[in-house]
């Protein structure tokens, strides 16, 4: 049996917790850099842009991904795996720290950053796949209509293909629900360019472990801080404890809105920062992964049913997540194994797993196409199954052409 979570259950295109990261960028930066308008940039200029791979954390982020994948539409799952599923959600934020990690990792050791050719390299990498994937929902737009007023059917067309919606509290997660993170991801990569050149300014200031930590620590407070004054003071006057399928204006601005990620994503940049001045023996990196681990399987298992629903979906774990990504981005034992071949693979599919996985399933099963099939008995495995094979197809096939072209026609000349 299937279970299908959501916030409206009464429409397929219910308001559903997010992956994430969205939009997170993995891939090789000096790929993509080198590959402008179909010209190679100098050998030199390739090379100094070429960072070690971090695979583990492409791992990671299979990993995270194929769990929000189960969240939205749960398969029969072991009771030991039940907490790590039902909580998938909080996974948001760590795609978002991922983000700010990997952009910093790549990009904050260049003596330069032409913002022009940054902001092209992203745009390339994430606007084609999240209009494609718009195309293959167009027949959501009916239930869309039947669920919106009009005025608000209309704006939410206009916003979506022009990845705005997200500002939206209301309309956030129109014609794709899960394509609210493209907004936010946008936002924070439109402002990463500042935010480097603001810590480079302040670098004298955070020139130790220490420091860099302590302002970690600041930005987990300040991004806490807005959903614990949600919770002490109930803005949108719920009779009770919100959930998951609570539906309300501030809430859902919580959740879905660009800003409430902005924390998340700059203690990205500081770990990577901090990733580039620890000394720590792969030993020592292994250990801070397992602690990090544990630490969050302790937690799903046993405190996150204890905790208010608004606290968790912020920024809580950020320390548990920074743990563990400092841990997975050095050698050592466990990053071995997030580092396994076939999940890597996968990892690369991820951002068009994230954006398709959602409506993909809802049209598998709107049009009963395992039954007709006659593969009933193989779902919703053969259905996950699918979705994973069209995001390989799509990011193969479509993505990195489509990314290719649009950094031939935008890229600047030199």
């Amino acid at each position: 049996m299937i279970t299908h979570s959501g916030e409206r259950p009464i429409s397929p295109t219910a308001i559903l917790e997010p992956q994430a990261e969205a939009g997170s960028e993995l891939q090789s930066e000096a790929r993509t850099e080198a590959q402008t308008g179909g010209r190679s940039t100098p050998p030199a200029s390739a090379a100094a842009a070429r960072k070690p791979a971090l695979p583990a954390l492409t791992g990671l982020r299979t990993l995270l991904a194929v769990n929000i994948m189960f969240f939205h539409f749960t398969p029969p799952l072991p009771a030991v795996l039940r907490p790590v599923v039902d909580n998938a959600y909080t996974f948001v934020g760590f795609f978002f720290l991922i983000s700010g990690f990997i952009l910093a990792y790549n990009y904050a050791d260049r003596p330069s950053l032409s913002k022009r050719r940054f902001y092209v390299a992203r745009f390339s990498r994430i606007y084609p796949v999240y209009l494609l994937v718009l195309v293959l929902s167009i027949p959501f737009l009916r239930l869309e209509w039947q669920a919106h007023t009009h005025r608000d059917f209309f704006t939410g067309l206009a916003l979506t293909p022009l990845a705005l919606q997200g500002w939206s509290p209301t309309l956030a997660t129109f014609w794709n629900t899960v394509g609210w993170t493209l907004p936010a991801e946008l936002m924070l990569y439109l402002v990463f360019p500042y935010i480097l050149r603001l810590l480079r300014s302040q670098a004298h200031r955070l020139e130790t472990p220490g420091r860099l930590i302590a302002a970690i620590l600041i930005l987990w407070v300040v991004g806490i801080l807005p959903h614990v004054t949600y919770f002490l003071t109930n803005p949108d006057h719920l009779p009770g404890p919100a959930t998951r399928y609570t539906y309300a204006f501030w809430l859902r601005a919580l959740k879905y809105t660009p800003p409430a990620y902005l924390c998340t994503f700059t203690a990205g940049i500081l770990l990577a920062r901090l990733h580039a001045i620890l000394q720590l023996s792969p030993l020592r990196r292994g250990w801070l992964a397992a602690a990090g681990i544990c630490a969050l399987a302790i937690y799903l298992a046993f405190a996150a049913p204890r905790i208010p629903y608004v606290l968790v979906h912020g920024s809580l774990l950020l320390p548990l997540f920074s743990a563990i990504l400092i841990g997975l981005a050095g050698p050592n034992l466990i990053a071995s194994a997030f580092a396994w071949r076939p999940i890597v693979l996968l990892g690369e599919t991820t951002f068009a797993l994230y954006l398709v996985h959602f409506n993909a399933f809802l049209l598998i099963h709107f049009y009963k196409l395992p039954e007709r099939l006659h593969v009933t008995r193989f779902d919703p495995w053969i259905s996950y199954a699918f979705i994973m094979l069209l995001a390989t197809v799509i990011t193969f096939q479509y993505e990195r052409p489509a990314r290719n072209f649009v950094l031939t026609r935008l890229s600047p000349a030199s």
